[in-house]
Order: C-alpha cells, then structure tokens, then sequence
C-alpha cells in the first residue's frame, strides 16, 4: 500500500496559562488521524482544524492527560493529508488503521465524511477487534445523521438544516427583502443547503421571490464574475450560499468587484479571508451562523478567544472554534468513564456525553449522535463598534452577535434508525 506523506505534531510545548501544572503523562500517547485537505485550493481549511484541535489537545496534555487505569495518556494529532478527494480519504483511512489509530477526525467534506463512514462501518464489522471512531467536526450534510447514520460517527457542528433555520431567525425580519439569489457549491452539502432553503423561505416568507437557483463547481472556479454580473443584474437584495473557503471569498471578492451592494447570508461568511475582501461594503451587510464567535457575550468567552489569540497570534492563524475544543473535551470525558480506549467502549460513553467549557455548553444526542447545542448569529461590522471588541484576522471588521438560539430550538427531528452492536 502506497503510504501517506503523515507528519506527527507532538503536542507536548502546554501554550497554556495554567494554576497548576500537572505531571506529564509517560505512557504511549493516545494518537488522532487528522484526515483532511493540508494541500490544494481548501488546505488553509485544513491548516485552521489542524490548529484548533492542537491546541485543544495541549490543554488536555497540560492537565495531565486523559486518566485511564493503567496511567495517563497524552492525545496526539496525526496528519494524513486527503487532497480534497474522496479516494484519497479512504486511502489515508487505511493507512491511519494500519499504523494502529482508532480515532479518525475529518469535517471539511461532507462528500469525504460520507465516503469514511462506509467504509469505517464495514471495516468495523469486518475486524471488530480493530474498530474506529468518526469524530465529524463540520461535514454538516444533515444526510449524514438522519439515513446514513453510524453507531461509529458523532457529529460536533449542527447540521445544514440546523444552521439555515437559525439564519431564518433573522432573514425572515429582514421586512426590505423581496429577492434572494441562491449560489452554493455543488455537491451533497451545497445541494442539502439550498434544498433547505427553497423549503425554509417557502414556509416563513412566502413573500420572496428566489431569483436566482444554482450550483457551481467545488474548488474548480477560479473567476466568480460571470456569476456575481447575474447576481447583481437579478435584483436581488440578498444572497443565500453555504459556501465556503475559497468559493466563498472569491465570490464575495466578485460580488464587491462589480459593485453588488446587497446582503449575504452565509454559513461561513466571518473567516478566511471574507471580511478583509469586502471592507467597509460588507459592514451590516454579511451575516453569518455558527456555534460560537469570538465576541459571544461573557467573561469566559473572552478569556476562551484570548489565549487562542495568544497561542497563535498571527493573523492569519486567527481561525478558532468552540465545536472543536468541546469536541475533544468530549473524547476525554468518554475515554476516562470508559476506562478504555476501545471503540465500542468510547462510543457507548460518547453518545451521552455532556460537556462544559468556557461559558458553553453541548449534549450528545444519542438517537443519532447530533451533538446540541446553542448556534448564534452575528452581523459584520467595524472593530471598535458596539459588540465588535474583536476583529478577524487582522481585517478590522469583526461580527456582533445578533441573535442567540438555544439548544432547544435549534433542534432538528431526526430520521435515523440507530444499529448499535
């Protein structure tokens, strides 16, 4: 088997202001598989997870690691490099196995998220005695805990579904609106994302005309033009897109380029490169929904986003997400209640999991292995302007939290059928 180009990132350096300074863990580390895109047009995705789940790591390190009987054990993240391809991804899988991890961590595909949950459900049924764990951290495709649903895949970013009715909590009070245009990327994220949209506006403003419905091409267009020229001539007031990394800062570069005065309505629009690309023209205009943005009310929030900041302090590192921090808080709670670091074991622990940290909170669903918790949404604006003490990545533009969405509400029904070993 070809190996993978695989670099180990020791995480051993704490990077952490701690009160007290636990001993070290001195038995084998406990290792991730990072599988994800550290090359090609969406690696900058890949470098911004690679960091945030480091630096989770190293907190759990700096406390002494994950209690287990037989002596603490540090995490380790290792890099298994999938290009973006499907094949690429079930070939990392394979070798990841082979070198001995049982805990795969992949998110920026949710094509790539699929295509891992196959084949990790027949390899676990094939060797149980060498079963994985699918820790999903942003494949949002809500297909992914509804039909395909796994026993051995948990889910830590709410769904498409989840996060488009959270956008509809503030699209459907934008009384000025009139026209929308929909642009995604097309592949099973994209489609799911303006499927759910068409559905959504149906039912909370039927009063709004989609103007515009289309799909492009993942990662392969290079001049967004032609489409923002459509999008500009349409009339639209606002644009729709779940799109994200370079498809979505090229777009919102084009949109600005031939002068495209509307709204964006996005699922990623408050990172990588997006808020520095518009400027002032994007200031009330981009809105954006995730679990959690750097100027979230609270004390805690604050210190959470400041000793990221002082972590990594470049600019452009400046990429940090509380999912990803909760979920390796959650993977250490399941391996010490287990008491193990065998799958079946980790994952009957996970799936009831509840976790704390930094102000937040989320569950594990156990029905489908959705995790719950609260999603925000936030407007961009200029830093220094009220609610905007942070900006992103050096622009000078940061995102003030307009609205706030329980767990309860963000909830979503669910059409698993769960088969549990």
């Amino acid at each position: 088997m070809k190996k993978l180009f695989k670099y180990t990132f020791a995480v051993l350096g704490l990077g952490l202001a701690l009160a007290v300074q636990a001993q070290p863990a001195s038995s084998p580390p406990l290792r991730i598989a990072l599988i994800e895109s550290l090359s090609g047009p969406f690696a900058n995705t890949g470098e911004a997870v690679f960091r945030n789940l480091v630096w989770a790591t190293e907190r759990v390190n700096a406390r002494g690691g994950v209690k287990l009987p037989a002596g603490a054990r540090n995490l380790l993240i290792e890099r298994y490099d999938n290009k973006g391809q499907n094949e690429e991804a079930l070939a990392a899988l394979r070798s990841a196995i082979d070198d001995g991890v049982n805990i795969i961590a992949q998110g920026n595909s949710s094509s790539v998220a699929a295509a891992l949950i196959d084949a990790i459900n027949k390899h676990n049924e094939r060797e149980p005695g060498k079963r994985v764990l699918f820790l999903n951290y942003s494949a949002v495709d809500p297909i992914l805990t509804n039909e395909k649903c796994s026993y051995w895949h948990f889910r830590f970013d709410a769904h498409a579904d989840m996060r488009m009715a959270a956008l509809m909590e503030v699209l459907k009070d934008d009384k000025a609106l009139k026209k929308v245009y929909l642009i995604g990327q097309d592949y099973s994220f994209g489609q799911a994302v303006l499927r759910e949209a068409r559905k959504q506006i149906g039912v909370q403003r039927p009063d709004v005309q989609i103007v515009g419905d289309e799909l492009h091409a993942l990662g392969r267009v290079k001049d967004f033009i032609p489409y923002a020229v459509k999008i500009k001539s349409s009339g639209a007031q606002a644009v729709l897109t779940g799109n994200w990394g370079n498809d979505l800062t090229l777009l919102i570069k084009a949109a600005k380029e031939v002068g495209y005065e509307g709204k964006f309505y996005t699922f990623y629009g408050n990172a990588l490169g997006v808020p520095a690309a518009l400027g002032d023209a994007g200031v009330g205009k981009v809105i954006a929904v995730a679990d959690w943005f750097p100027n979230a009310p609270g004390a805690a929030s604050e210190a959470f986003y400041q000793s990221f900041r002082q972590r990594f302090p470049k600019p452009q590192d400046d990429y940090v997400h509380m999912r990803m921090q909760l979920m390796i808080e959650a993977l250490a709670q399941s391996i010490e209640k287990a008491g193990a670091t065998e799958a079946a074991a980790v994952a009957a622990q996970m799936e009831r999991a509840v976790v704390k940290f930094s102000g937040f909170q989320g569950s594990m669903r156990a029905a489908d292995h959705q995790f719950q918790q609260p999603l925000e949404v936030a407007m961009m604006g200029k830093q220094g302007a009220p609610g905007v003490k942070f900006d992103v990545e050096g622009s000078g533009y940061g995102f003030r939290v307009i609205k706030t969405i329980a767990p309860q509400r963000a909830e979503q029904p669910t059409s698993c059928n769960m088969v549990r070993p």
